[in-house]
C-alpha cells in the first residue's frame, strides 16, 4: 500500500492530576451537582481500554515449548515441506472463486474501499486465466494499490512453504499448540536474506501434527519498500485453511486489521480475501469462458470435509 494525500491529525489523550486549587473547586462543583458524581464511574467505565485478545478467544491453547516426541524438528520440517509441495502442485490444478477487499479506516467510517473479485479459471489450452466478474468503482484515497499487493494477495496471503523454499527461510520451532480441535506443531519463518525484487513471508505458521500440513498462518509480506518519495507498506494478516477434499489443506480465508505507519502518519486498513468454490480441474463436466468450452472435475465442496479447520475465521 502506498501513502497517497494527508492522514488526519490523530489526539492522543494525556493524563492529568489536579491539585490544590483546581480540586478544590471540582470538588465544590461536584458536591453542587451531585448527578456529575453518579455519572462520572460512568464515564470512566466507558472510556476502560478493553484487554487484548487472548489465546483462547482466537481459537489457540496454550504455547507448550517442549520438543516434539517421536520425532525430530528437523523431520517435521521436511516432511511438512515436502507436503506443502505436494499441495502446491495439486492446487495447480484447481479453478476457484477469489474476492478482495481492502478498506482504509477513519475511527469507526470506511472512507475508501478496493474490490475485485474473479474466478480463477484454465483456457481452452489449459492455461491458467483469471476472469474479473466483479469490480466495482475503486474508493480509495488515502492509499493506492501497488503491483506488490496484487502478488502477495495471490501469492503470499496464501502462503506455501515448500521443500524448494525451505533453503531460503531461517525456520524455528516454537513448540505444540491446540488450534480448536487439532493439535499442531508452530513454526516461526523468517527469510534469510531479502533478494532484490522478490517478496517473502515473515511470521508464524501452525502445521497439523497428523497431516503435517500448514493449517494457519500469521505475519506479513516483507521488505517494505522505502525510498525516497514513496513508501510501500504492508499488513499483518492471518490466513486460514481448510479441508475442502479430504486430502489436502486449502487457503479459505485471509483477514487483516492494521495500522500502516507512514511517515506522514498512520493509515488504519482492513483487507480480506476469501477463496471459494474449489473445484478439481479435469475432463468430467464443462464449462464455459468466453464461448470456449474448459474441462473441469467435480466439485470438491468444504462441506464434505471430515475434519474441521484450526481457528475458525470470522463469519463473513
Amino acid at each position: 500500500m502506498c501513502y497517497e494525500g494527508h492522514s488526519p491529525v490523530r489526539l492522543r489523550a494525556r493524563n492529568v492530576t489536579f491539585r490544590g486549587a483546581a480540586a478544590s473547586k471540582i470538588e465544590r462543583i461536584m458536591r453542587s451537582r451531585p448527578w456529575i458524581s453518579r455519572i462520572v464511574p460512568m464515564i470512566a467505565l466507558l472510556l476502560c481500554v478493553s484487554p487484548p485478545m487472548r489465546a483462547d478467544d482466537r481459537g489457540e491453547g496454550e504455547l507448550n515449548p517442549d520438543p516434539p516426541k517421536g520425532i525430530a524438528v528437523d523431520q517435521i520440517i521436511q516432511k511438512f515441506a515436502a507436503k506443502e509441495k505436494e499441495f502446491k502442485q495439486a492446487r495447480e490444478k484447481y479453478t476457484w472463486h477469489q474476492t478482495i477487499v481492502v478498506q482504509t479506516v477513519d475511527g469507526d467510517t470506511v472512507d475508501g474501499e478496493y474490490r475485485q473479485e474473479f474466478d480463477v479459471l484454465f483456457d481452452d489450452k489449459a492455461k491458467r486465466i483469471e476472469h474479473v466478474t466483479f469490480a466495482p468503482a475503486n474508493t480509495l484515497q488515502r492509499i493506492q494499490m501497488t503491483p506488490e499487493d496484487e502478488a502477495d494477495f495471490r501469492k503470499l496471503m496464501p502462503f506455501v512453504l515448500t521443500s524448494d523454499e525451505i533453503p531460503e527461510y531461517i525456520i524455528k520451532y516454537v513448540g505444540q499448540q491446540k488450534q480448536d480441535e487439532l493439535n499442531t506443531f508452530v513454526f516461526d519463518i523468517s527469510p534469510k536474506q531479502i533478494e532484490k525484487n522478490k517478496r517473502y513471508f515473515e511470521g508464524r505458521v501452525w502445521v497439523d501434527d497428523h497431516d503435517l500440513q500448514i493449517v494457519k498462518t500469521f505475519g506479513k509480506a516483507v521488505p517494505d519498500i522505502k525510498k525516497k518519495g514513496n513508501e510501500n507498506l504492508f499488513p499483518k494478516f492471518t490466513t486460514w485453511r481448510e479441508q475442502v477434499d479430504g486430502v489436502y489443506w486449502f487457503p479459505t480465508y485471509t483477514k487483516a486489521d492494521d495500522e500502516l505507519h507512514f511517515s506522514n502518519g498512520d493509515i488504519h486498513t482492513r483487507q480480506i480475501v476469501k477463496y471459494a468454490r474449489y473445484k478439481r480441474f479435469g475432463s468430467a463436466v464443462k464449462i464455459t469462458y468466453d464461448g470456449q468450452e474448459v474441462q473441469k472435475g467435480q466439485e470438491q465442496g468444504g462441506d464434505k470435509s471430515q475434519t474441521p479447520p484450526p481457528s475458525q475465521p470470522p463469519k463473513k
